[in-house]
């Protein structure tokens, strides 16, 4: 008797949580691509211990705003199509896949290309009667893999939350 109870009561929490699923995977995605953002951005340049004289000095590399991109860019909030919940992590920055990838440096000449005498920043400026010669002193550039450390994260943190989830739900 005591098994029939027991098997009753079990069948009764699959069927709460095949109720609560919709929402638990929901929460789960919104939760892991918010965290994955944040590890994206993390391993994103400017980080800790760059600035001028490093490999990232630079227009376009000092300001953040290849960084600031993962949020603005990115889609926290699931949109659900049938059974899945869709988020997107995204930087959609013209040269983030060259600083998340990685890129071939060639050396060649750059016109309008100079080093602000004022700030000492590698500054662009299509107008200006000079340029210089790029790729000296580097043949590759490796990459960052932002967007790699920010998908384990993802897949890290909704696994974490739905393993959590359903061991809760299982015990009301």
């Amino acid at each position: 008797m005591s098994e029939t109870v027991s098997l009753q009561k079990r069948i009764q929490q699959l069927k709460k949580l095949q109720a609560d699923l919709p929402s638990i995977l929901s929460e789960a995605a919104e939760e892991a691509t918010k965290r994955a953002v944040e590890t994206a951005a993390a391993a994103t340049p400017p980080k800790e211990g760059t600035g001028r004289g490093s490999a990232y000095s630079g227009t376009n590399t000092l300001t953040g705003e290849l960084k600031a991109h993962w949020a603005t860019d990115s889609k926290t909030a699931p949109e659900q199509t049938e059974s899945q919940y869709k988020t997107i992590l995204a930087n959609n920055m013209e040269y983030a896949s060259y600083v998340n990838d990685g890129h071939r440096m060639d050396r060649h000449f750059v016109p309008g290309l100079y080093v602000n005498p004022h700030s000492g920043l590698l500054e662009y400026d299509p107008a200006a009667n000079t340029g210089i010669v790029v790729g000296t002193r580097t043949a590759y550039v490796k990459g960052e893999f932002m967007a790699d450390k920010g998908i384990k994260e993802y897949r890290k943190t909704v696994r974490a939350i739905l393993d959590k989830k359903i061991s809760e739900a299982m015990k009301k």
